[in-house]
């Protein structure tokens, strides 16, 4: 995350700006944005993979930090139930995390063991001042109501490709396509950009 683009925020209309430390200007607004689970602000960070998720998640939620230790993050990769189940993750997403938080009670997920294929132990997220969700499919219409803070990361797809070979190898090339068909599905339907309250571009690797 070297530089990014600002290339829409709600409400349409507003001014377009280049920003290039967005992790700052995130944080500053989910902290003055209303909680929408329970007592908890939920910050999603949403858009295709090798968008940039994953990094600008842990930079932000370094800078939400309380008593030296940084707001807690959800990975989605940790929850997909295989290379087929980003639909399936979002109904999971509500009921496993954002039900509970909005009940005033911890959350959590089953790990998803890759290797053997299956729902492994599970993670437990307590209820805290904000939890920061990352991952394609967090987004979407059914977490809308929990979320404080939608937030929309894109880049062309030769640099997100080169993301993710860098980051996963060759586990992940045989996928990329079949993956990207479900992200395309999914966003299309779901209006996700449309809907975001930021949106940036990134065209660095």
């Amino acid at each position: 995350m070297t530089a990014y683009d600002r290339v829409g925020r709600r409400p349409r209309g507003a001014k377009v700006t280049a920003v290039m430390a967005p992790a700052e200007e995130i944080a500053e607004r989910v902290r003055g944005a209303a909680p929408r689970a329970g007592a908890t602000r939920v910050l999603a960070l949403d858009g295709p993979s090798g968008s940039g998720k994953t990094t600008l998640a842990d930079a932000v939620a370094a800078r939400l930090s309380r008593d030296g230790a940084p707001a807690p993050v959800v990975h989605l990769d940790s929850l997909y139930p295989g290379w087929d189940g980003l639909e399936a993750s979002v109904p999971l997403l509500v009921r496993w995390l954002l039900e509970p938080l909005a009940a005033g009670r911890p959350g959590g997920y089953h790990r998803w063991d890759w290797v053997a294929g299956r729902e492994a132990e599970w993670c437990a997220v307590p209820a805290a001042d904000v939890v920061v969700v990352e991952g394609a499919g967090c987004g979407s219409k059914a977490c809308a109501p929990y979320l404080s803070l939608l937030v929309w990361l894109d880049a062309p797809e030769k640099v997100r490709f080169a993301r993710a070979m860098a980051r996963d190898g060759e586990t992940y090339r045989p996928h990329w396509r079949r993956w990207a068909d479900q992200e395309e599905r999914l966003f299309a339907r779901e209006r996700t950009r449309e809907r975001a309250d930021l949106v940036y571009d990134d065209d660095t690797v």
